[in-house]
């Protein structure tokens, strides 16, 4: 019966959590030809998107806006309308504690509200990041125990009367080149019929799938995916730091080992890790591993150097300011981007916050000024606004720092303005006047 529902695109789709996993593949659902109901739990996000307004850089308004006033799709804060829905897509955040240990609430009141509507014929798919068991082990026997008391049987089979898998997001925010449809989706289910049942829905929206053994097996794909970029990040890191010592220019080298067609690829130095995912995953495997007897030390030996960073660049910041004789105490610096990649707004992680955190416990001054990012709070009671970047406010700071290496910014021209330089980005690569103003990481 699901799977003629689904066949057929009938099927009405539900998705838990619209941020920028949730938000993009509701679209994506609903472009294909499906109803979908979008649930969350801020009033204020739900308000705008039946406004057609989305808050999400990968998905336009023009995107949304017809699929929100034809009614293919419907948002609500209201989780009893899971007992309408055939398919539920759990999307919500996945953070760390402050002991850096899985963080697990939303999804545990996610699903706590989906197992209280639960019924049979029902394909539930959790999305969110998490340790690898998370959906055989948490949410299985919550959805078992609190099974609809309409179901039939009495005692519910996975596989059977409701379906379960585990499907990664692969979501990049502002990758213009891949996207939802286009990237291949993973799929493990709890049992091979549950397995089924998601490809078969996935592969209505998605262009490629590529199913796994098993849940566990596609939980441990996506932290597998990012622990990778974070140890390659802070290997690439530590080789900064090298040839810093030894005064060798780590971008020229980096992109001359490039040239090698096998054996090699290229990862870029910055000033630390930033968005959702790299800063935080491999935490989960790290912590996860630790249930087995396992200490993961490349793990926890990257993220060391990676969170160690912003400490690096403040210090790089301060011994341009000596070459200046200036001390960075009471210098005015202007930071040119806080979010965590370029072209997009998206601060959370950003390893800017905590770069001016710390020039700011060293007592200098700071303006920022970030096309993508109207205003940053550092804490409940600071608010600052993104200045608008003109030749005086270039020539009036004591240091500009490039955090964040915006396609929308002349380099040429702020190099042309600048007194000096730190750029941890090396966008003032192809800058040909002025390098002797420049210091980079």
């Amino acid at each position: 019966m699901i799977l003629e529902k689904i066949e057929t695109r009938t099927a009405h789709a539900g998705v838990i959590g619209l941020g920028y996993v949730g938000l993009p593949l509701m679209v994506a659902i609903a472009s294909a030809g499906f109803r979908v109901t979008g649930i969350d739990i801020c009033t204020q996000k739900i308000e705008r998107l039946k406004q057609g307004i989305s808050d999400v850089p990968d998905v336009a308004n023009t995107a949304l806006a017809p699929l929100i006033t034809s009614r293919q799709i419907q948002v609500t804060t209201d989780f009893s309308v899971l007992q309408e829905l055939d398919t539920v897509n759990i999307c919500v955040p996945t953070p760390l504690r402050e002991n850096r240990t899985p963080d697990m609430q939303f999804i545990l009141a996610a699903v706590e509200q989906v197992a209280q509507y639960l019924h049979s014929e029902q394909l539930i798919v959790l999305e969110s990041t998490t340790y690898p068991g998370t959906t055989e082990e948490f949410v299985l026997p919550m959805l078992t125990t609190h099974f609809s008391k309409n179901a039939s049987p009495q005692t519910p089979e996975v596989g059977r009367d409701f379906y379960l898998a585990f499907s990664p997001e692969r979501i990049e925010p502002g990758n213009s080149t891949y996207y939802m449809t286009n990237t291949p989706k993973i799929i493990g289910g709890i049992t091979q019929c549950c397995t089924q049942v998601a490809q078969t829905f996935y592969s209505q929206f998605i262009n490629k799938t590529h199913t796994v053994s098993s849940s566990r097996t596609a939980e441990m794909v996506k932290l597998l995916e990012n622990t990778f970029r974070s140890v390659n990040i802070g290997l690439i890191n530590e080789v900064a730091l090298i040839c810093d010592r030894m005064d060798l220019d780590v971008w020229e080298i980096v992109d001359a080992a490039a040239t090698k067609p096998f054996g090699f690829m290229p990862f870029y130095p910055g000033p630390g890790l930033g968005g959702h995912c790299i800063p935080v995953d491999p935490h989960y495997l790290s912590w996860k591993a630790q249930k087995y007897q396992y200490h993961a030390r490349f793990i926890e030996l990257a993220s060391e150097i990676n969170s160690e960073m912003p400490k690096y660049v403040v210090e790089k910041i301060s011994h341009a300011l000596n070459l200046q004789r200036k001390p960075l105490n009471g210098s005015k610096l202007l930071i040119l981007g806080v979010a965590y990649k370029k072209d997009i707004g998206d601060t959370r992680e950003s390893p800017a916050l905590e770069v001016i955190r710390l020039i700011l416990d060293k007592k200098a001054e700071f303006v920022y000024h970030d096309p993508y990012v109207e205003n940053l709070s550092l804490n409940s009671r600071e608010t600052y606004h993104s200045e608008t970047l003109t030749a005086n406010l270039v020539q009036s700071a004591d240091c500009v720092v490039i955090l964040t290496d915006h396609g929308a910014i002349d380099y040429n021209w702020l190099v042309e303005h600048a007194q000096l330089i730190v750029d941890t980005r090396n966008a003032t690569h192809g800058v040909q006047k002025g390098q002797e103003k420049i210091i980079k990481i």
